[in-house]
């Protein structure tokens, strides 16, 4: 028993030394957002999700992939929510690169819900030649771009279900162009050098809703649009597991009473 509270206080203690390392002070941390998608109840915003698609097809999409994402992905209820209609009509302004057709060649195409939204450049080698290196795909960039929680955060975000920390670096890399006259400065990026200048500025996106068109809600919307691209389940993945936890809940409470009625009658 001593050895393995021996054991974990050294644990625990390495992990402090070592957050302490990653952050002193050189690398801050982003800011931790408030998301309509946190918790165990969390449920996507579709409005929200709608302006972060805006962002990221007038902004993000002239540079970034979404190669695993389908037109009609956005009219999921658990999603964007957008209308039959409206995923046509946004499917059919896009040309789609098919074929081969009887002759033997390659064709285009006004694309269809079921098609994938098309990358910008045809392929990696393309896109690298053009910017140095080839932008990331943001089809689950949420989900792959996050950053080290220093002690004892680390140790909260178990207890608190945190897992927001994609959209959160999202956010923070998005505002974290602190120095005017150094495009590639970030405050939250590893190195505090991004290969990306800044991409995001005020009034760039006009919203139709009345939502501040600022940077701060632009990269907010976009971060959720993403999350929700790399997380399209969450909304039913949630509801599953609240109706798996109340089942055990209820199963667990008929063993108990199955048992003591077995049991009623005999002596112990």
């Amino acid at each position: 028993m001593v050895l393995a509270t021996s054991l974990m206080i050294g644990g625990v203690a390495m992990a402090a030394g070592t957050a302490k390392t990653q952050h002193g002070g050189q690398e801050p941390i982003p800011p931790r957002q408030s998301w309509s998608f946190a918790g165990p109840f969390g449920r996507f915003d579709p409005a929200q999700l709608q302006r972060g698609f805006e962002v990221y097809q007038k902004v993000c999409s002239a540079c970034h992939s979404l190669n695993l994402v389908a037109f009609r992905d956005l009219a999921s209820p658990d999603g964007p929510d957008f209308s039959e209609a409206q995923v046509k009509a946004l499917a059919a302004s896009y040309k789609i690169k098919d074929g081969p057709n009887d002759s033997g060649d390659m064709f285009e195409r006004p694309g269809r819900p079921a098609d994938h939204f098309p990358p910008p450049f045809p392929n990696k080698q393309a896109a690298a030649a053009a910017f140095g290196t080839a932008p990331p795909d943001m089809s689950d960039l949420a989900k792959a771009r996050t950053y080290p929680r220093p002690f004892p955060l680390f140790i909260f975000d178990a207890f608190t279900q945190y897992q927001e920390q994609g959209p959160d670096y999202i956010v923070g890399i998005m505002n974290g162009y602190t120095h005017p006259n150094d495009p590639h400065y970030n405050e939250y990026f590893p190195g505090h050098k991004i290969a990306m200048p800044k991409p995001l500025s005020d009034g760039l996106v006009k919203y139709t809703d009345g939502s501040p068109e600022t940077v701060k809600q632009y990269s907010r919307d976009v971060a959720a649009f993403l999350f929700w691209a790399s997380e399209p389940n969450l909304d039913a993945r949630k509801k599953m597991g609240f109706h798996v936890m109340i089942f055990l809940i209820v199963f667990a409470g008929l063993l108990y009473f199955t048992k003591k009625r077995i049991w009623a009658n005999v002596e112990h």
